[in-house]
């Protein structure tokens, strides 16, 4: 586990999303509950961990989590951990107009998704003040198609289901 993490949306919901009654489980990627526990137990070893959360300071990725997730939630109750230990770095991101993440002009187009701009944006701060930036991600595969722009930049990122994640991604390609 690498000193710091931007932690990915979808990687608090599918954690949260283990137990099958949960009333978000159907509509969690991946649908496997098999996938879902190792994204929960990545999930619990980075909460018992001394590693870090990198939150922005204005607050909009926990913003987001809190749209997605109720505060019993896992996922939630991890991020609220993280504050309760002191093991959060909140870096500067500036928004735009829309309230999306400004990046460097070359990543602007590479980063189709605007809701994951705020996430690289954290990351390249995390990058800059620390010397290290890296997105943990779960189901959503479009962080494979951004790899190599943000190598570029020294974002690095983790898919915590990398073989089913590259599967998936691989199939995407096809389409």
């Amino acid at each position: 586990m690498r000193a710091r993490y931007v932690v990915d949306t979808n990687v608090l919901i599918a954690a949260s999303s283990v137990d099958p009654q949960h009333p978000g489980a159907m509509d969690v990627t991946p649908a496997d509950p098999q996938l879902r526990q190792q994204v929960w137990a990545w999930l619990d070893c980075f909460c018992r961990s001394d590693t870090r959360l990198v939150l922005d300071s204005a607050g909009r990725i926990f913003e987001e989590y809190g749209h997605r997730l109720g505060f019993n939630d896992f996922g939630i109750q991890v991020v609220v951990h993280k504050w309760s230990t002191a093991a959060v770095d909140d870096v500067p991101v500036e928004y735009d107009a829309n309230g999306d993440g400004i990046l460097p002009a070359p990543l602007q187009p590479v980063i189709h998704d605007a809701a994951d701009r705020k996430m690289v944006a954290a990351a390249l701060a995390a990058h800059a003040r620390f010397g290290e930036g890296c997105v943990a991600f779960a189901g959503d595969t479009d962080w494979h198609d951004w790899e190599d722009a943000l190598r570029e930049y020294q974002v690095l990122l983790e898919p915590i289901i990398e073989a089913w994640s590259r599967q998936k991604h691989a199939e995407k390609l096809l389409r």
